[in-house]
């Protein structure tokens, strides 16, 4: 159990790489720049080499989503037990900003009816 507070509403993540607690959050600032580290060409790459346990990947983000904790020691004591851990994170993390409710949310400020299912591709044409 972390002993760092989260702020769900904002999209904090508690997160424990060795013995170092952690807090992280998905802000466009921050995964811009674990997606500049990584030189990732799109936000799908950044997605996928994030979420697939990339070495690299999870270093980075350690190092830039991390808002609360050591993050410079959470890399050092990283060890591939962590990484699952990191992965949910990093899900968890991802998914506040683009879940279904945030889909809903913008289409009622647009002031249309929200729908929960995408279109088929005999819908779309």
């Amino acid at each position: 159990m972390s002993t760092l507070s989260v702020n769900g509403a904002r999209g904090e993540v508690a997160l424990r790489v060795g013995g170092v607690d952690l807090v992280i959050a998905a802000e466009i600032g921050r995964l811009a720049a674990v997606s500049t580290a990584l030189e990732c060409k799109s936000f799908i790459d950044l997605y996928q080499r994030l979420l697939g346990a990339e070495v690299a990947a999870t270093m980075a983000a350690i190092q830039h989503l991390t808002v609360k904790g050591d993050a410079g020691q959470a890399v050092q004591e990283l060890r591939l037990t962590d990484f699952t851990a990191c992965k949910n994170a990093f899900t968890a993390a991802l998914m506040h900003h683009v879940g279904e409710d945030a889909g809903k949310d913008a289409a009622v400020k647009e002031g249309e009816t929200a729908t929960k299912k995408s279109p088929s591709p005999s819908e779309t044409g």
